[in-house]
């Protein structure tokens, strides 16, 4: 089987910066790395050439410092890795981007297109249906099991009410979900990105970068630092109550005594309340 996986260099988000003046995320001077849930969709990739046989190759697009996480797929086991690179490349908005990576996977003769479901610097999941788009080929999003049949491809898709299982017939893009599976640690491979340009691939011009990009943002806004914490569950207690405890998210639950009646009988209870005792005379 003849795999393509996507994958994308992106800031550390904890040191997101943007540009007062083109609204795009400031990626000079930021520490990159891959992609969360394109980690997934490699190592996902590598198992499923390791199960049916066949070729892998990790294809990005970015500037040169990109060609870092395309070696970190080959170091983890890809056997072939191409960083698209060209200044007609950048600014390239999510409808450029799938256009411009669905050109070379038609040109590598893929079977399988394996992309995380979306990156942490926009959260868009929009390039992989894109891709598809673009190929005319059947698409899964937010898979968190792939099962390879003999002639068809089976995934389990994560929804807001439960999970969807889809079966088709390849050629197919999926789109995985980060914790599909665990990525296998990288060990030096020897192998290099081949770098492309514009002119190594026969691209329609209008269709890159910013030229080719419809989207235009108007205005960003920060949200202040999230707010994180746990609750402590106590080991010892009974698996009923611990259970229980993680439902609630570590709450005490209040029991709530309603009084019905009159007015009358009301506030005679009201007045006899001792909080409320603090404020009569």
């Amino acid at each position: 089987m003849n795999i393509v996986v996507c994958a994308k260099q992106v800031p550390n988000t904890q040191n997101v910066q943007i540009n007062s003046e083109t609204k795009n995320i400031v990626r000079e001077g930021i520490p990159s790395i891959l992609n969360p849930y394109d980690a997934n969709a490699i190592e996902e990739s590598l198992k499923i050439r390791d199960l049916t046989g066949g070729h892998v190759t990790a294809i990005s697009m970015g500037p040169l410092q990109a060609a870092d996480v395309l070696q970190e797929a080959l170091d983890m086991g890809a056997d072939r890795a191409i960083l698209l690179c060209d200044r007609l490349f950048a600014g390239a908005d999510t409808l450029a981007t799938g256009y411009t990576l669905s050109v070379i996977i038609k040109r590598l003769n893929a079977d399988l297109v394996l992309c995380g479901s979306e990156a942490i610097d926009g959260s868009t999941g929009q390039v992989g249906p894109i891709i598809a788009e673009n190929l005319g080929w059947p698409q899964m999003t937010c898979v968190r099991k792939i099962k390879i049949g003999r002639n068809t491809i089976a995934g389990i898709r994560e929804q807001k009410d439960g999970m969807e299982q889809l079966e088709g017939k390849l050629p197919m893009v999926i789109c995985v979900q980060k914790g599909i599976n665990q990525p296998r640690a990288g060990m030096p491979s020897g192998k290099r990105p081949e770098i492309f340009s514009a002119d190594d691939v026969g691209f329609d011009k209008s269709l890159l970068g910013v030229v080719g990009s419809p989207t235009r943002v108007v205005q960003i806004s920060m949200s202040g630092k999230g707010v994180s914490g746990f609750v402590f569950i106590d080991g010892s207690m009974p698996v009923e109550k611990r259970v229980r405890t993680m439902m609630r998210g570590g709450i005490t639950p209040r029991k709530i005594n309603f009084v019905r009646g009159d007015t009358e009988k009301l506030t005679s209870v009201i007045l006899k309340d001792e909080e409320v005792k603090k404020y009569i005379d």
